[in-house]
């Protein structure tokens, strides 16, 4: 995408055409138009009230809001709307876009920029920008569905305030979903509706589109499930995550693991993921049942489990699904021992039974002399000072002393 500009004059914008797709058409151009994002929204609306309008970082997943936003706030503060797109453009449209920015700012004119994908500039074009940014210039909005403390430099972060935009609710994007068959002038049948909202992943893009195909395929009539799965080329999966069918599938994906079934627990993570599951939820059971479950017959496996975790939230959706299948496989095809989850347990136990027992004085620091002469730290044996780094000594309260709460199996390592 070039760089577009919008002075908001009286023109209609290109967006509302009677031609234009949908999710354009019913683009919000106000903040009281839009859905969702209510917290974030208070306080640049505050913002832009102010008439101070800082430099901003917006992060969020995809049809989450970061364009509109981006737009309602130049024309609340009454700025010209400079887009460009990271994937696109470098530093020569960057630029030519400061300055006619400094042109502008002559005839005391702001220019907001907002940089889609921002993420996808590289050092050296963010580099570019942040002088233009820090001396006023442009005022930068800046999208990315990636992290900024990785993506973006730091002298540009430091010089801008990042908004966090969280995936809209299904509530969210039912209220934007009947505004556009309000604006198709059609119906949906409820089952079909449902399987819109959950497919769509929060993404009210995703929704507009796919109820604008849907409703050409429906012909008129209402819009049937059918039309639905094939707009958006998917068969709609039962599942919900907030009900029965989140915990029941997480737990059968944990038992296939348990189990030593890797068929099954992929088979479990990929309905869960098909049907719009966070990955990250996915990880973070790869993670407790690495722990739990495979334990110390093979402490590696955990470590496999957070690399897993941390490569889905690098690369995310849809290539996600890469390591999670790795990392389930992997955790399926190991040796098991609880060992280690049942020791604490045990411990936890005895906690409960036995209170708040104190710490044997040889076992505690002594940092004064009068701890010292209480007989802190006195009789305290080194485990280094003996052959193989082990020492006859106890570690338990005395009412614990001779107590076993790690009990190893023949395949712990």
């Amino acid at each position: 995408m070039g760089a577009q500009q919008d002075l908001f004059g009286s023109e209609p914008e290109p967006g509302r055409r009677a031609d234009a797709p949908l999710a354009s058409r019913l683009r919000p151009l106000s903040f009281d138009d839009l859905v969702g994002q209510e917290k974030t929204v208070a306080v640049l609306r505050s913002l832009a009230e102010s008439g101070r309008l800082p430099s901003i970082v917006l992060w969020g997943p995809p049809g989450s809001g970061k364009t509109t936003l981006a737009a309602i706030l130049a024309r609340a503060t009454g700025s010209r709307f400079v887009a460009i797109s990271a994937v696109t453009s470098g530093v020569p449209e960057l630029r030519k876009v400061v300055a006619e920015a400094r042109q502008a700012r002559r005839l005391d004119q702001r220019t907001v920029l907002f940089i889609d994908e921002l993420h996808r500039f590289n050092k050296a074009q963010q580099d570019a920008i942040l002088p233009h940014v820090e001396d006023g210039t442009v005022t930068m909005i800046g999208a990315t569905t990636e992290n900024p403390s990785f993506e973006v430099i730091s002298p540009l972060l430091s010089r801008s305030r990042v908004f966090r935009l969280e995936a809209l609710t299904g509530a969210d994007l039912e209220k934007i979903a009947r505004r556009g068959l309000e604006e198709l002038g059609t119906e949906i049948d409820p089952d079909a509706l449902g399987a819109l909202l959950e497919a769509a992943r929060g993404d009210a893009r995703v929704v507009l589109n796919a109820l604008e195909a849907a409703a050409a395929l429906a012909g008129g009539r209402a819009i049937a499930l059918p039309d639905v799965e094939a707009a958006m080329q998917q068969r709609h999966l039962l599942y919900d995550r907030a009900g029965d069918q989140h915990y029941d599938m997480v737990s059968a994906m944990i038992k296939s693991i348990r189990g030593s079934d890797p068929d099954a627990a992929v088979y479990w993570m990929a309905r869960m993921l098909e049907a719009g599951e966070d990955p990250m939820f996915v990880a973070r059971r790869l993670v407790i049942s690495a722990a739990e479950d495979v334990g110390l017959a093979e402490p590696g496996a955990l470590a496999v489990a957070v690399a897993a975790q941390q490569a889905a939230h690098f690369v995310g959706m849809p290539e996600a699904v890469i390591p999670l299948s790795e990392a389930a496989v992997h955790l399926a095809k190991a040796p098991k021992s609880n060992a280690s989850y049942m020791a604490y347990n045990r411990a936890r136990e005895a906690i409960e039974r036995t209170g708040n027992l104190p710490v044997p004085l040889h076992l505690r620091q002594a940092p004064t002399g009068l701890m010292k002469a209480m007989g802190y730290g006195k009789g305290y044996k080194y485990a280094h000072d003996y052959e193989g780094a082990k020492v006859d000594q106890q570690h338990l309260p005395d009412e614990l002393k001779d107590a076993r709460f790690y009990e190893p199996t023949d395949r712990d390592q």
